[in-house]
């Protein structure tokens, strides 16, 4: 995920501005082009930019920074494409491919997996990792299925790879095929494709292909270069070049109207904005391929996200919708199926294509509303104030009539803040809006009261170091008192001694 464009530092803010990303770092486990971001402090007009790593928010992680106006020093960029050597994979996409051609030859007595390099072993190489764990007789069924048994990357502050539970992954299935798709791409849903690789593999009759673009390079261990592309999706780059940007592009090509869908499942700490800008991008490469038709119209998508960032999706994708379905994981302690209330899963498919032909599981609880012709959970009830079923969470949301919209049902209108919230929130106004004045409507360069916040701030700073002058000379003076009654004692003391 890239570098946080909401978190706060002291009293500083840090927000990805309009700007192309420049390519900084660009090594085969490095994120690859670094993102523009500007630190801005309160009161202030001006921020100052800088480039830092798209994909990790953690230094710790990866440790570049770079200010936009600075001078990089030879031997600084000497010693960053050293480092950028020192990092690259121990082999590379295609060797992969031929390493597990040699795999699947060896019986099922020699298939040897390291858990600590998570590579797999030729016989060759098993002295090398012999006092490594290893994970022995892999069989194919395994191999089709890596994701079972390759560690999840769960660092939330860089790779977040959490995935689907076969209930979600199926459903997810299911529902492309019944829809028309014949074609996946799989940005960032390696479940999913293993599931239709595995089918295709298994059943002749199964026509879905996908192609799996991830910023996992341990996946190149077991696909082929038309079956996965190593990529990171919060700039858009192909680490395969355009070998690997062709591969996508033809993939993209709806030949003999096999129509494609783009299914997108981002870690959920990622800055939507630059996400957005990736998706639009695949968008435009499904637009190049030229079908007439295609110039007025959108790349079929899901994008599976938590729903409490949906206005942030519709901002960027106007045309998309958010779906009732609640998508599960397998190895996350909260995103599981079954739970209730606050424990539900908050991750939804939001989506560009029509609301109502999305069908839902009935056996789960969901059903069709006739009015707002789109399936919704059990618990989700039509409004008539609002004509719509409001509900975003599962539960059955209740309609304030002072604040003219539904609400969640633990809250109650506070008349001090004017709105609804729990019943034990602080009244004090929150930062939730622009940065400057706290309202909400505009942002910080936009602010109207900008200028007088910043004539106040540097009338406090005059009056902080006027201050802090008078402090200083108070305390030279008592100093001074405190040297001078200190050596009077002290010339006493040696007349009394004589």
């Amino acid at each position: 995920m890239p570098c946080s464009g909401s978190s706060a530092l002291a009293a500083e803010r840090w927000n990805k501005p309009a700007g192309a990303p420049c390519v900084i770092v660009s090594s085969r486990l490095s994120p690859g082009p670094a993102l523009l971001f500007v630190k801005t402090s309160q009161g202030k007009e001006e921020g100052r930019r800088f480039y830092a790593c798209s994909a990790c928010r953690d230094r710790k992680d990866c440790n570049f920074f770079q200010w936009e106006d600075e001078k990089v020093s030879e031997a600084r960029l000497a010693a960053r494409e050293e480092y950028n050597r020192n990092h690259q994979p121990t082999f590379t996409h295609r060797q992969n491919v031929e390493r597990y051609k040699n795999f699947v030859l060896l019986p099922l007595s020699k298939r040897r997996f390291c858990q600590d390099c998570q590579q797999l072993l030729l016989p060759a190489e098993w002295e090398k990792h012999s006092n490594h764990r290893l994970l022995c007789d892999i069989s194919t069924a395994q191999l089709k299925s890596p994701s079972q048994f390759l560690y999840p990357l769960e660092n939330k502050k860089t790779n977040a790879q959490y995935l689907f539970a076969d209930r979600s992954c199926q459903f997810l299935l299911n529902l492309l095929i019944d829809l028309g798709f014949r074609r996946v791409l799989s940005v960032g849903t390696p479940r999913l494709h293993e599931m239709i690789q595995s089918k295709a593999s298994q059943e002749e009759d199964f026509r879905v292909r996908s192609l799996l673009l991830d910023i996992d390079f341990r996946y190149s261990q077991f696909y082929t270069e038309d079956e996965f592309c190593h990529y990171n999706m919060f700039n858009h780059y192909f680490f395969g070049g355009e070998a690997a940007r062709e591969t996508c592009r033809k993939f993209l090509y709806e030949d003999n109207g096999e129509r494609v869908i783009m299914v997108a499942d981002p870690p959920f700490g990622g800055l939507v904005e630059a996400l957005a800008s990736s998706f639009k991008k695949l968008m435009a490469m499904w637009k190049e391929t030229g079908k007439e038709g295609q110039d007025n119209k959108e790349m079929p998508m899901f994008w599976i996200f938590p729903y409490f960032f949906e206005s942030r999706i519709l901002d960027f994708f106007p045309s998309f919708s958010m779906m009732d379905y609640q998508v599960d994981y397998d190895n996350h302690a909260l995103y599981k199926h079954g739970k209730t209330g606050r424990r539900q899963s908050p991750v939804r498919i939001f989506t560009n294509l029509t609301p109502s032909i999305i069908v839902l599981p009935v056996e789960e609880g969901y059903r069709f509303c006739t009015l707002c012709q789109r399936y919704v959970s059990s618990g989700n009830q039509h409004c008539e104030m609002c004509n719509s079923c409001t509900s975003k969470d599962g539960r059955r949301w209740k309609h304030c009539v002072l604040c003219k919209k539904c609400v969640k049902p633990s809250w109650f209108h506070c008349n001090n803040c004017n709105c609804c919230a729990l019943p034990n929130h602080s009244c004090e106004k929150t930062d939730s809006g622009c940065f400057v004045c706290g309202k909400a409507g505009h942002k910080r360069s936009a602010c109207p009261s900008l200028s007088r916040t910043r004539t106040a701030f540097q009338d406090d700073k005059k009056k902080g170091q006027k201050t802090s002058k008078k402090v200083k000379m108070g305390i030279c003076k008592r100093s001074a008192m405190k040297r001078t009654i200190f050596s009077g004692k002290k010339m006493k003391n040696k007349k009394k001694k004589t």
